[in-house]
């Protein structure tokens, strides 16, 4: 026998309260007291009452749903920011939904046209790049985008990072504190801004104390390139003394290589500093030294930005670095008085 739907006039009438105000309750953004929201919410709860979403979007002309478009999910700082970007859009009334795409732009255009049909209210781009002539369809049609994680030479693009340039000069500065000479660098992909920026600012700050690398290799966002890197550094000639990763999830594979197959012994023989602070960088196998990008601003940033265009309360681009520290820990030698 088929169960009857609750409705929300049958919440209102256990409540004993109108059902427009059963409506306010379940509709984000809308103020009512905390002890009218919790009877009516109590009465929901008892009647097993489901608000109606795709009704309601159908009256507001908004889906309260979210698209994010990552590339992978291999690096563990996006696994840690999705659950962050989700847990925050929640808590403003927004679902995510979440689509993987390859990182050239032709694939993100296609992804983004099926978010288009599932009418989400903005889209999130995370470390993926989207082409001009899809950035002009959403704003035709009024979807705002910004991009997470990755910067554009589309100015009219509204982005999120840590600042990549400033990040890589500080662990230079690091690097050169503590006596290193033959620093090695190998990079995020050099074709991703992130990638880039961090490779500029490192060299900057090596450059300011008249050295240059040892050596670079694009390790391309990959733990198996940045171990196969690793293997090259240290095959033959000088090898360096400290080794500067574009990413955590690449320091770990170099970590691996040097103790694994190397016999080689992070701080001790060879300075190692990524770039993320992910959660398994405090591990005790690791220890890593690394460039903290600050996950809760970074993600806080766009939720608030992204939400103000889809409430028409801005248009205009930003453009948002947000400026991480160094959090030293046991893969590499500490410089006299650091930190004091």
């Amino acid at each position: 026998m088929a169960t009857l739907k609750v409705t929300s006039q049958d919440v209102a009438r256990a409540a004993g309260v109108s059902q427009p105000t059963v409506s306010r309750v379940f509709t984000p953004g809308v103020k009512v007291s905390e002890a009218l929201e919790e009877k009516v919410r109590a009465a929901a709860r008892e009647l097993g009452y489901r608000p109606n979403t795709l009704a309601r979007s159908l009256i507001t002309g908004q889906s309260m749903t979210i698209g994010l478009i990552v590339a992978y999910l291999d690096n563990p700082f996006y696994t840690e920011a999705l659950e962050k970007l989700s847990k925050t859009l929640k808590e403003r009334g927004y679902n995510i939904m979440i689509f993987m795409a390859a990182n050239h732009a032709s694939d993100v255009d296609g992804v983004v046209h099926d978010l288009l049909d599932h009418q989400v209210d903005g889209i999130i781009l995370a470390s993926v790049s989207a082409s001009s002539a899809l950035t002009e369809r959403l704003v035709d049609e009024g979807v705002p985008l910004i991009l997470f994680n990755r910067g554009h030479s589309d100015k009219s693009l509204s982005s999120v990072t840590s600042a990549n340039h400033a990040g890589g000069l500080k662990v230079a500065e690091f690097l050169v504190a503590g006596g290193h000479e033959r620093i090695a660098h190998i990079s995020g992909w050099q074709g991703a801004s992130t990638g880039f920026e961090r490779s500029e600012g490192f060299k900057e700050g090596l450059a300011n104390h008249g050295l240059t690398p040892h050596a670079i290799v694009d390790g391309l966002f990959s733990r198996e390139a940045a171990a196969a890197a690793t293997r090259g550094l240290f095959a033959g000639g000088p090898p360096p003394d400290a080794i500067f990763v574009g990413n955590d999830h690449m320091a770990f594979a170099v970590i691996e290589v040097l103790r694994t197959e190397l016999g080689i012994a992070p701080a001790k023989d060879v300075s190692v500093v990524g770039y993320d602070d992910v959660a398994m960088a405090a591990w005790p196998t690791f220890e890593l030294t690394t460039v903290r990008q600050p996950a809760n601003r970074m993600v806080d940033a766009v939720v608030e930005q992204l939400i103000a265009q889809i409430e028409g309360k801005s248009r205009e681009a930003q453009h948002i670095e947000i400026d991480g520290p160094l959090i030293v820990r046991g893969s590499s030698r500490i410089p006299k008085g650091w930190g004091e």
